[in-house]
């Protein structure tokens, strides 16, 4: 069975492409595009649009290639704080180098990348050395007293004229970071301040995917996105500036509203009130987004949206639990749920896997041990189940039990050389002194690789793992490392009731 498609990704190109060239038209041929969200592996929006391309935003900057140049902006702070990317698990620098490599993979380089609130923070001149030492051209932005309300010192030489001046070439200068609160907007306007110093009226704008303007308030998608930025208590709200001018209904976040006002001073304050420099009205009328012309099914992408939410909110619960997100987060997912009439068992895969637990736990009774459960739904909707044991963790089992499915191999037959299960418990007991014989999904995988090399059976069962990428999963108890490590890899949208899997408080 195919995966329903609700979003047309080729629609969303022609609309977005011709929306950024007309606003390029609308000033001196000069636009600074402060890209927020994920410039690319934007799975947020791919779990919410379904049939959105994760990297389309890629593609859309390859179509512009000729006419771009690319900035990256990353917090002095985040850099010396060790700030880490949730999505990919690695630090803030770490997640600008990747980006950096997966934007050449796509034949795109950056022009430079400017270090913002840059106040000689010794990991964030560590991380310029790196950088300009392997080539890459590295511009400061320092730390601005009053910003953003302190407008007169702001908009002077004692604001954005200390800034360095990052020398562009192209009509779009694209403004993105590794994540928010990075510096895009600080940049962008840094720029056109050097820019109307030198005569050259450029102008701005956001690219900012969601929430979606031209939907409503309590759609699915924005609450959905709204559920996304609990944890910074980010919230949707109807555009009064655009209702006040337009009278129409126009859905923005609370930042963009709040800091509209003065954001306007500014720009009026950098642009002179040169008359043939349009100034904005709203903060929607600074926006160029246009994702939601490519829905082509309302229907599919509400009910994937509902599923977003209880994702979000197994995750903040799951992060709750390990004592890095704050109880608040968790009890605006679930306002947010309730608000919508959503409970956390509309996702099918969370009851299977907890009956998968309960019946493991029915049939070992009297042993000692913490029994998991785990349940993953294959794109044609079958859902395969998965237990702990002796041998394995409940995430190899299913996963193992899901490409057999998939590879029409009988249950009976094993995919694992059994020599092969021994010699890893006897490595990992006998010689490395580990806790446990029981395999992980990364030492799993590993296991039926080798197998794989010898057994065709395994072979046709290995060659089925990226048929689960996409596939949705829940486990009784938290993945260990290991677990996580593989599930990750194989791309999987994983929850977690957030029990912890073994009485140990370190677990490796």
């Amino acid at each position: 069975m195919n995966k329903k498609i609700g979003f047309d990704n080729e629609k969303y190109l022609r609309e977005q492409t011709a929306a950024i060239l007309d606003r390029v038209r609308r000033f001196d041929n000069k636009l600074y595009l402060e890209f927020g969200g994920k410039l690319c592996f934007d799975f947020h929006a791919a779990r919410v649009l379904p049939g959105y391309d994760p990297n389309v935003k890629i593609r859309l900057l390859q179509q512009l290639k000729e006419k771009i140049d690319i900035i990256l902006c990353i917090y002095a702070g985040d850099i010396e704080k060790g700030r880490v990317r949730g999505d990919f698990g690695i630090t803030y620098d770490a997640a600008t180098l990747k980006l950096i490599d997966d934007l050449r993979k796509w034949g795109l380089d950056i022009l430079s990348v400017v270090i913002t609130r840059f106040t000689n923070q010794p990991s964030a001149v560590i991380f310029k050395n790196k950088l300009e030492r392997r080539g890459v051209k590295v511009y400061l932005h320092f730390l601005i007293e009053g910003y953003p309300a302190d407008v007169g010192v702001i908009v002077s030489e004692k604001g954005f004229g200390k800034n360095e001046h990052i020398e562009t070439k192209n009509p779009i200068a694209i403004v993105t970071a590794p994540g928010p609160n990075s510096g895009k907007l600080s940049t962008c306007l840094s720029q056109l301040y050097h820019e109307h110093k030198k005569g050259v009226n450029a102008g701005y704008a956001k690219f900012e995917t969601f929430p979606i303007w031209n939907l409503p308030l309590k759609h699915p998608v924005n609450v959905a996105y709204e559920a996304a930025t609990a944890d910074i208590q980010d919230f949707n709200l109807v555009d009064p500036f655009h209702l006040s001018k337009y009278n129409k209904t126009a859905i923005n976040y609370n930042r963009d509203v709040e800091s509209f006002p003065i954001l306007k001073l500014i720009l009026s304050r950098i642009l002179e009130k040169k008359s043939e420099v349009p100034l904005y009205n709203s903060p929607t009328d600074m926006g160029v987004n246009r994702a939601g012309f490519g829905i082509v099914d309302d229907r599919i992408v509400q009910e994937a949206a509902r599923q977003e939410l209880i994702r979000r909110y197994f995750r903040y619960n799951t992060e709750y639990i390990m004592g890095i997100e704050k109880k608040e987060t968790v009890d605006r997912i679930m306002l947010l749920m309730e608000e919508l009439g959503i409970k956390v068992t509309d996702r099918e895969v969370v009851e299977v896997a907890r009956n998968c637990s309960e019946k493991s736990e029915k049939e070992g009774k009297g042993n000692a041990g913490i029994y998991c459960g785990a349940a993953l739904q294959l794109a044609d909707g079958r859902i395969i189940t998965g237990k702990n044991s002796k041998l394995m963790h409940a995430a190899s089992s299913l996963v193992l039990n899901a490409v057999k499915v998939l590879a029409n191999i009988p249950d009976e037959i094993l995919l694992l050389s059994p020599h092969i299960i021994s010699q890893i418990a006897k490595l990992k007991e006998g010689i490395l002194e580990a806790d446990s014989e029981s395999m992980d999904l990364e030492e799993t995988l590993i296991a039926l690789s080798i197998s794989a090399t010898t057994n065709h059976t395994a072979e046709l069962a290995m060659d089925k793992l990226v048929e689960l990428r996409g596939c949705e999963m829940h486990m009784t108890h938290i993945p260990t490392p290991g677990d996580e490590v593989g599930l990750k890899r194989l791309g999987v949208n994983l929850t977690t009731d957030g029990k912890f899997s073994s009485r140990n408080l370190f677990v490796t």
